[in-house]
């Protein structure tokens, strides 16, 4: 599979694990609901074998924290996945970007 290609599946799967996250920090103080969360290397993996759906796991209370209300979502461990993310978000443009750089290189000729 091409680079480019294989970068554009990770970004889709980053950009929707990011709105998954943004629904559990929106989700924190609501009674029952269950954390929510992505495996990228399968879903990766997924894409690369021409799936369209990402799945989104839903944490039990035994895999999540828990709480009295039976919410398993903890803001701490949610910062820090969206930071994770948003980090593995802007490394990917940067190898997409550097690619489309040494693509105009290329047709440029060397010359700018």
């Amino acid at each position: 599979m091409e680079v480019i290609g294989l970068v554009e599946k990770a970004l889709n799967i980053r950009a929707h694990y990011h709105k998954v996250l943004a629904g559990n920090i929106a989700n924190v103080d609501t009674p029952h609901y269950k954390e929510k969360d992505i495996d990228f290397t399968k879903e990766l993996e997924s894409r690369i074998h021409n799936s369209q759906n990402i799945k989104i796991i839903e944490k039990t209370e035994q895999e999540g924290t828990g709480s009295i209300d039976g919410n398993t979502v903890n803001m701490e461990n949610q910062i820090v996945r969206v930071t994770e993310n948003n980090l593995y978000y802007n490394s990917l443009v940067r190898v997409i970007s550097k690619k489309f750089a040494a693509m105009r290189y290329v047709i440029s000729e060397g010359k700018g």
